[in-house]
């Protein structure tokens, strides 16, 4: 019977070497990752601490910032343009998220079936994604638009239906910024996508031999075992749609009455044009605390309904 083999413990020389190695690696580590590390300090880390601090002041560019303590928050808590801005975003997040996740959703699902032209159409769907929000938004300006835009003619012509003002309504505006998400969703089909290629199939073969239809498979098997990327995408887009401003401050400017001003909107016209960076200081931190909260208790809802693979 042979003997077991067991590794032999390293050298003084040989512990020396992999140390040097180490050490040398580490060095190429930080080389390497310096030049990240100055730009973020410069331009995301020293800003943010920045804002935090004009947050506390009375403070235009140009001018010497002025320490007000908690001000900015007491006058932002009372003034009606925050808490418009905050109904509107809500609004609107509240139809964005579940609408892109079930857009992101269907296409990944139909673009993971084995059809002729598959590469094609996964290239079709994703790349609007990866295009200058403010073209996006020309382009939606156009296909929305009320008088000639191609969506209200095929109404009327093909159903002989007046078609809705879209944008120039109140009551449709904010479903319309909605509809835009169609040509975003790309990225959360991609992650979708992915996540689906690596379902195991005996699962699926196991449940179509027992009489499982289309629907039961997809909810017993499919949702449980994609819920991590259920969750990550949900949030993705929960933090996106609170930073909608590239549409609004394109298309409608805040209108019609008011039901496109959102809230980074709000921040936006507080900072650069009124030249209120203290104030706009103190909207940006308080965004990000609703974002933050946000976050938590999409983690702590949903503790139980996500597996992970790790989860005995």
């Amino acid at each position: 019977m042979a003997q077991p083999t067991y590794p032999r413990a390293l050298s003084k020389s040989a512990k020396k070497t992999v140390s040097i190695g180490a050490r040398r690696e580490e060095k190429y580590f930080w080389l390497f990752i310096s030049p990240w590390l100055v730009g973020f300090l410069l331009f995301i880390g020293g800003p943010i601490l920045a804002s935090l601090y004009f947050s506390f002041t009375d403070y235009a560019i140009m001018d010497t910032a002025t320490f007000v303590g908690l001000q900015n928050f007491i006058n932002l808590f009372s003034d009606p343009l925050f808490y418009r801005s905050l109904f509107v975003t809500f609004a609107y997040a509240a139809l964005a998220i579940p609408f892109t996740m079930i857009v992101g959703l269907g296409l990944a699902m139909l673009l993971n079936m084995k059809i002729k032209g598959q590469a094609f159409f996964r290239t079709f769907f994703y790349a609007p994604s990866i295009i200058s929000g403010v073209s996006v938004a020309f382009l939606w300006m156009w296909i929305l638009n009320p008088q000639f835009g191609i969506v209200n003619s095929i109404l009327y012509e093909l159903f002989g239906i007046q078609g809705p003002g879209w944008f120039t309504d109140p009551y449709t505006v904010i479903p319309s910024f909605v509809l835009m998400q169609l040509t975003a969703v790309g990225s959360t089909m991609i992650i979708f996508l992915a996540s689906l290629q690596q379902l195991p199939k005996e699962l699926y073969e196991a449940a179509a031999i027992d009489g499982a239809g289309a629907w039961r498979r997809f909810r017993n098997i499919t949702v449980p075992l994609i819920s991590p990327v259920i969750l990550f995408n949900g949030i993705i887009a929960l933090i996106s749609s609170f930073q909608i401003f590239t549409q609004a401050y394109v298309i409608t400017d805040g209108g019609p009455d008011w039901m496109s001003y959102f809230y980074v909107y709000y921040l936006f016209e507080t900072a650069f044009f009124q030249n209120r960076i203290g104030y706009a200081s103190a909207q940006a931190w308080i965004l990000f605390l609703i974002i933050f909260a946000l976050t938590f208790l999409s983690l702590y809802v949903s503790r139980k309904s996500v597996h992970y693979e790790y989860d005995k």
